[in-house]
């Protein structure tokens, strides 16, 4: 009698042990679905970031094997590395103007939104304009107000050469730092006050105006 009792005793043991180990494979496996519904959220932010990607570096590869084939005159540019969206340029001096001979070397940065939205380029190069502040930042219509998606970085480039051949005082109150002031004022003094026919007599007469 003994022995069967103890069988008895011992089956409600096993049977316990067993809804114990249960309810441990249940709890640990609850974290685990919690943790795979915030990843599906993520997918559709990066699914729509990646589409409006697609679409700028599908443009931006474009020009890029339009100028590797055909750059604008004195003109090259491209990636810096890997990023598509970050490039750099360089501009030889425009012939026969003040800055032949130089070499200047911009950056030019494309967003998201490109081509709806304009490139972002500047001077890395210190360069005396008046349509280029101290900081770089070019003051050129069709990088603002007046740009259009049927433009490319080819066109900004030649009418950036086109700025550095003709400087246009007009436009540098668009600037957002200003103009750089050691080229602006010379050049409007030269304006008021051409090379005299006799330098040596009439130098006097120009420096007290």
């Amino acid at each position: 009698m003994s022995t069967e009792a103890q069988r008895v005793d011992d089956s409600p043991s096993t049977s316990g042990g067993s809804s114990d180990g249960d309810q441990r494979e249940s709890v640990q496996q609850e974290p685990e679905r919690e943790q795979v519904q915030p990843k599906k959220k993520e997918g559709k932010i990066s699914s729509k970031t990646a589409a409006k990607l697609s679409t700028s570096a599908k443009r931006i590869q474009k020009e890029l094997a339009e100028i590797t084939l055909d750059p604008p005159p004195n003109c090259s540019a491209g990636p810096k590395g890997d990023n598509i969206y970050e490039w750099r340029s360089t501009i030889l001096g425009p012939p026969g103007s003040v800055y032949e001979g130089g070499v200047f070397f911009l950056d030019i940065t494309f967003s998201p939104d490109y081509p709806f939205k304009p490139p972002k380029v500047t001077f890395r190069t210190r360069i005396y304009h008046c349509n280029i502040n101290s900081q770089g930042v070019i003051c050129l219509d069709i990088l603002k107000d007046n740009w259009s998606p049927a433009l490319t970085i080819s066109k900004v480039l030649l009418s950036i050469c086109s700025l550095l051949t003709d400087c246009n005082p007009v436009s540098q109150e668009t600037c957002s730092q200003g103009p750089a002031p050691a080229l602006t004022t010379p050049i409007l003094r030269l304006q008021f006050h051409p090379v005299p026919a006799s330098p040596v007599l009439k130098f006097q007469d120009v420096v007290s105006q």
